[in-house]
C-alpha cells in the first residue's frame, strides 16, 4: 500500500473519531473534541503526505535541487520584509512556481518557504499552518496554467490568496485559542486581521502585476533547461482530498 493511502486512511479515521467524540460524550475520545488539536493533527498528516508524494514523484536530483532552490529564494525574499506586517513577497514566487512546475512542486516550495524562513523569524505552532497555507497556494496556482491567465488574472489570484492565507491562519487561531467556538467569535477572529490580510493581498497583487509574467517566463526557461517532465504535474486522486481540506 502506498504511503499516501495510509495517510488518507488516518485522516478519515481521525475525522470519524472526532465526530463520534462529539456525539457520544463523555467517552475516552473526548480529547478529540479539542478542535485546535484535531486540526493540527490533520494539517500535519496532510503535509507529511505531500512530502512523501514529492519523494515518490521526483526521480532526479535536478528536480529536487530546483524545488529546494525555489524554496530558498522565497525564504530569502521573505525575511527582509518581516518588519512590514503581512507583506509577504514570497507568496508571489510560490504562486509562480506552482503555475510552472505543477501542484506537488508548488506545495513543496510553499512548505519549504515557511519551514526554513521561520528558523530566522521564529518557529511555533503557526509554522505548520503557514506551510499548509502557502503549499495550498502553490497547488491551486498549478491549475491556473490551463487558463493561460493574463496579468490581470494573476493580480486577481494574488488578491484571493492574500485573503485566503489570512483566513487559514485566523481559523487556526480561532480553533486553538478562542472560547467559545461560535459563529460570532469566528467572524470576529476573521475581521480582526482584515487590515493585515489586505496588506498581504495588495503586496502580492502588486508583485504579480509587475513581475508575475516575467517570473513565469524565467521559470519556464528553467523548466526546459532541467528537462522537467518526469515530476508528476497532477495530484493523484487521493491527494485531491488533502488539497480541498482546509
Amino acid at each position: 500500500m502506498k504511503r499516501r493511502y495510509i495517510f488518507l486512511t488516518l485522516i478519515l479515521a481521525l475525522g470519524i473519531a472526532s465526530f463520534m467524540a462529539s456525539v457520544f460524550s463523555p467517552s475516552p475520545l473526548d480529547i478529540l473534541s479539542n478542535w485546535g488539536l484535531v486540526s493540527t493533527i490533520l494539517v500535519s498528516l496532510a503535509i507529511t503526505a505531500f512530502f512523501f508524494e514529492f519523494e515518490e514523484a521526483a526521480v532526479s536530483s535536478k528536480e529536487i535541487a530546483l524545488v529546494g532552490m525555489l524554496g530558498t529564494v522565497a525564504t530569502v525574499i521573505r525575511i527582509p520584509f518581516a518588519a512590514i506586517p503581512s507583506v509577504q513577497p514570497c507568496t508571489a514566487l510560490i504562486i509562480c512556481s506552482g503555475y510552472v512546475f505543477g501542484p506537488v512542486a508548488g506545495f513543496m516550495v510553499g512548505a519549504i518557504t515557511a519551514l526554513v524562513s521561520n528558523f530566522f523569524l521564529g518557529q511555533g505552532p503557526w509554522t505548520i499552518y503557514q506551510m499548509f497555507a502557502w503549499g495550498m497556494a502553490g497547488i491551486s496556482a498549478a491549475y491556473l496554467k490551463r487558463f493561460n491567465l493574463s496579468t490581470r488574472g494573476l493580480i486577481a489570484f494574488g488578491i484571493i490568496w492574500g485573503y485566503a492565507f489570512g483566513a487559514i491562519m485566523n481559523t487556526w487561531f480561532w480553533a486553538s485559542f478562542i472560547y467559545p467556538l461560535t459563529l460570532k467569535t469566528f467572524i470576529v477572529a476573521q475581521l480582526n486581521s482584515v487590515w493585515f490580510d489586505t496588506a498581504h493581498a495588495v503586496g502580492t497583487a502588486v508583485l504579480l502585476g509587475l513581475f508575475g509574467k516575467k517570473t513565469i517566463a524565467i521559470l519556464e526557461r528553467f523548466k526546459e533547461k532541467f528537462q522537467w517532465g518526469t515530476l508528476k504535474t497532477d495530484l493523484p486522486p487521493t491527494l485531491h482530498v488533502f488539497a480541498s481540506d482546509t
